[in-house]
This record gives structure tokens, C-alpha cells and sequence, in this order.
């Protein structure tokens, strides 16, 4: 009679052996697709921004923003061959790179050159330096983006002209391991002047905010590189901690940030709901 009573039911001991099987099923998938499978699937973010001191010769102007490559840490060739093929397909009038093109050492560097010299813009290529950058040897960092086309920014700015109207791009230095200084970086800008302003931490956009920039592009969080549903962002590092991906108004004048994903990991070389980002971004002249 008690056989009988069993018959058809689990055991506990069964029970327990099913969902011991069952999480370690679900966490090898789940680990599979974080380390494997989602940071080779790059997405395209395309944003419209109006601002009403564009010059009008600059309306429709299309950047392309990309940052934190970090290269040397897992990087697979494919997925830069990937962003370059994506950026030709943009055709931007402007490449912004927001730093980290390293992780731990420049060796791994050198065999990229190629494709990043690939990356095309009619009004040109700039970059910043990002904390990994200033860690490991700034100066190397820069000489490799020099020599691949990126004017490499640090505490200065460069005009871009474009049929007898000019704008202007700001890149500050580090602020974690360099000195940004932006009355330095904006001296000879006139104030009327648009102005972008790049630099690698978005919390900083707190301090850019009281200073005449038009919009602040950056990256450094990696949007937290592993999210969760409700909770978002497991981990961020200092630097993005209030801003940590996608489009923000800062401080009293609601001045426009974009924190963009990333390209790359570091410490972990894992992404979880928080692909890689290519940042495809349309200026217009107006309110």
C-alpha cells in the first residue's frame, strides 16, 4: 500500500537533484550567451539632437561615437571589423572616439591600426584618452591614434569648418588619472560658438554643465557592462555613477549627455542585457 501511495511521486532527494541540474543548466546558457554570444552583437543607436545655435551649415551633420575598446582584453578581431563596417554604412561627417583604446598594455595595439585607419569622416576623426589609456602610456596611446588619422584631444579643441561656418570639439583630459582643465581646453573658443565637449567619466557632465559646452559625449561605464531586469546595472565604476548609459539633461541649463555603451570589457569579459554600441547621432539647427 505504500508503494503504491509513492508510485508517480518525486522523492525529494529527486526533487532537489532536478533543480540543482535545472540552475546549473539555466546559469551555463545564461554564461554562454554573456561571454560568447551578446558582446559580438553590436547596436546601433541613432538619436536626433536639435540645438538652436547649429550653424546651418552643420544641420544634419551625423557623428558617429564609438568608445572603450580595450583592446588587449578579449578583443576579437571580428568585432572591430564589425564597428568599421558599421561606421562605413553611417558615412559620418565626424568619428568621435571616447576613449579607452587599451586595457592593460599597448602590445595588442598595433595590429588594429589597420582597421582603424579604415574609419572614414569628411570633417575628421577625434579622439580622448580614457583612464585605461593614462594608466598604461597615454603618450604611446596617442602617437597610435595620431598615426591612424584620430586627432587625439587632451585639454584643447580643434575648429571644424565647414562651408565658411565652424563649430568646435572639446576633449579633456582623464579625470581619474589625468588633470582635465576646461578653461584651458576652451580658451580661444569664442562663446557663441557650438561646442562639443568629449571626455571619458559622464559623471563629470555635473562640472561641464557651467561651463558653455552644447553637449557632452562620453562613455568609461560600459552601461554597467552586466544588467538585470529592475534592477539594472550590477556595477558601475567611479566615474559613472549617476550617469551610466544613454541620453541625459545636466544641471540648470539641462545641457545634453550621451553615455555610450562601449565596445569592449574589461575586468570581466562578460555583457549581459547590455550589448556593445555603435552611437549614430543627427545634429539639427532649431528648439
Amino acid at each position: 500500500m505504500k508503494n503504491n501511495m509513492n508510485n508517480g511521486k518525486m522523492s525529494r532527494r529527486a526533487f532537489l537533484k532536478r533543480c540543482g541540474a535545472a540552475i546549473l543548466g539555466a546559469g551555463m546558457l545564461t554564461g554562454g550567451y554573456a561571454w560568447f554570444w551578446e558582446p559580438r552583437q553590436l547596436d546601433v543607436i541613432r538619436l536626433t539632437y536639435r540645438f538652436p545655435r547649429l550653424p546651418a551649415a552643420f544641420d544634419g551633420m551625423t557623428i558617429a561615437q564609438f568608445s572603450d575598446l580595450h583592446i588587449g582584453f578579449h578583443t576579437h578581431e571580428k568585432d572591430i571589423d564589425q564597428l568599421c563596417e558599421r561606421i562605413a554604412n553611417a558615412s559620418p561627417d565626424l568619428i568621435l572616439f571616447t576613449g579607452d583604446a587599451v586595457d592593460s598594455g599597448t602590445d595588442a595595439m598595433p595590429a588594429y591600426l589597420p582597421q582603424l585607419a579604415s574609419m572614414q569622416a569628411k570633417l575628421g576623426k577625434f579622439a580622448i584618452l580614457g583612464n585605461h589609456d593614462y594608466l598604461v602610456h597615454p603618450d604611446r596611446v596617442s602617437e597610435l591614434l595620431d598615426a591612424v588619422g584620430f586627432k587625439v584631444l587632451r585639454n584643447e579643441h580643434s575648429l571644424v569648418k565647414y562651408q565658411g561656418e565652424t563649430i568646435a570639439i572639446v576633449g579633456l583630459e582623464d579625470e581619474i588619472m589625468g588633470d582635465p582643465d576646461p578653461e584651458q581646453s576652451l580658451a580661444g573658443v569664442p562663446p557663441e560658438l557650438f561646442t562639443l565637449l568629449m571626455m571619458h567619466e559622464p559623471d563629470y557632465a555635473d562640472i561641464a554643465a557651467a561651463y558653455p559646452f552644447d553637449m557632452q559625449l562620453s562613455g568609461h561605464s560600459h552601461g554597467g557592462q552586466v544588467r538585470f531586469p529592475l534592477l539594472g546595472a550590477v556595477l558601475t565604476p567611479p566615474g559613472a555613477r549617476r550617469y551610466i548609459m544613454g541620453a541625459y539633461a545636466v544641471g540648470k541649463r539641462s545641457m545634453p549627455l550621451y553615455v555610450n555603451r562601449g565596445i569592449g570589457e574589461t575586468h570581466l569579459p562578460i555583457r549581459f542585457l547590455c550589448r556593445p554600441e555603435l552611437t549614430i547621432i543627427t545634429l539639427r539647427t532649431g528648439p
